[in-house]
């Protein structure tokens, strides 16, 4: 599917709708990547990395469900966990952490639905076709070499994953943490529903 400047800002509008994510005015690169609302009782992470497969089929098949039924109507806070799993999902990581923290969900979206342009595709330099889907989002070209090149950034990540891999044990993506529990695997929504207690 061609990707376009305008069906990604309309990316953008959809991603307004569910709520504002977490922002920490001394550094919003570092801040929680989350959606939904702060009264939820139950709160979801997904430790998911830009290039596994399984976690684009989960955004392309479960997610836009989870959206509507579980974070839009209030049951659920979901929250992103970047988990590495390769150099280029490190750099990445890090462009998305650049975008405008608005931008973030529909950003993370758009490459998950098009791993096969800029992760995957030979004979390719894939920092220059993720600088191409920057782009396409709004990005300026300074500001995505500036993401590429923040080490600082890179190291904050992989602490994060860190954390992640030693308090529950994640080891594989996606792997989502229900309110401490942990459910590694792409599930369908039927199976993720059952994951959420009854409110």
């Amino acid at each position: 599917m061609l990707t376009t400047r305008r069906s990604l800002l309309s990316l953008v509008a959809t991603g307004t709708m569910l709520g504002a994510l977490s922002a920490h005015a001394e550094d919003p690169t570092r801040t929680d990547r989350i959606v939904g609302s702060a009264d939820a009782k139950t709160t979801v992470i997904e430790c998911f990395s830009l290039t596994c497969s399984h976690c684009a089929a989960f955004a392309k098949e479960t997610l836009p469900q989870v959206k509507t039924e579980l974070i839009a109507t209030g049951k659920i806070r979901y929250q992103f966990l970047d988990f590495p799993l390769n150099g280029l999902d490190f750099i990445a990581f890090q462009v998305t952490r650049y975008m405008p923290t608005e931008r973030y969900m529909p950003f993370v979206e758009a490459l998950l639905a098009t791993q096969d342009r800029w992760a995957f595709a030979r004979g390719i330099n894939p920092t220059e076709e993720l600088w191409k889907m920057a782009a396409l989002a709004g990005m300026s070209r300074t500001t995505f070499d500036k993401a590429v090149a923040d080490t600082a950034l890179k190291t904050w990540i992989a602490e994060q994953q860190d954390v992640a891999s030693k308090r529950w044990k994640v080891d594989s993506t996606p792997t989502f943490i229900v309110n401490g529990a942990v459910h590694a695997g792409q599930m369908s929504f039927d199976a993720f529903r059952k994951l959420i207690p009854e409110s």
